[in-house]
């Protein structure tokens, strides 16, 4: 029996030029939404990036991350 596909209830926008990859939000987010970016942004880090799908919009990874202005979640408008 397939898996039952969830609903966004949210999305991430990373500013990848304020990411200082340290990995505290893909270690924060419980739903694997975010990884390392195989590239590096302008400082020499590799930024992180969200996957496009698959949030729940709960703000852990906002919350993890030192860094303000990094990361923005929206919640999804039912």
């Amino acid at each position: 029996m397939p898996a039952a596909v969830k609903e966004d209830r949210g999305y991430i926008v990373i500013n990848e030029e304020e990411c200082k990859g340290c990995g505290l939000c893909i270690e924060a987010c419980v739903q694997k939404v975010l990884h390392s970016a195989p590239y590096l942004n302008r400082y020499g880090y590799h930024p992180a990036v969200y996957d496009g799908h698959g949030c729940n919009g709960c703000g852990l990874c906002f919350y993890a991350c030192p860094e303000p202005g990094a990361i923005t979640v929206y919640k999804a408008v039912a």
